[in-house]
């Protein structure tokens, strides 16, 4: 039988890890009423639970990198939508409601999440003083 290693983390590191996971649960609740919940619900519950889950074992840095690649990877399809917003003059309208005329609303959106949530996962991996039993 395989004994699970423990972590000991940095106080900080660990009040981190909870505040994302905290951040990345409300992303995902926020999106059960969007037109497509399935994917956005699983994908910022898949960030919260590696956020929780670190706290208290070593998730292996291959699921990490592969993860990460997966949402950077899916955020480049909605980079020349963060192009566009960055263009326009009333930077305001991101917090606005969605406009059908205007997609690139929407898909600077999503392009912002997936970069906040690679950026999360990609934490996992910056050292820290934590020490395996």
């Amino acid at each position: 039988m395989q004994k699970v290693k423990k972590i000991k983390l940095t106080r900080n590191r660990i009040i981190i890890n909870y505040v994302l996971f905290i951040v990345f649960s409300m992303f995902a609740f926020v999106q059960l009423n969007d037109p497509d919940p399935i994917h956005w619900v699983t994908l910022y519950g898949i960030v919260a639970l590696v956020s929780l889950v670190s706290n208290f074992k070593k998730v292996p840095k291959s699921v990490i990198y592969i993860l990460s690649l997966v949402l950077l990877v899916y955020a480049g399809f909605h980079f020349s939508y963060f192009i566009d917003y960055l263009q326009i003059e009333d930077k305001k309208e991101l917090f606005g409601e969605m406009v059908y005329e205007k997609p690139y609303l929407e898909g600077s959106r999503e392009f912002l999440g997936l970069i906040m949530a690679a950026g999360a996962l990609l934490f996992q991996l910056t050292k820290s003083d934590a020490s395996i039993d």
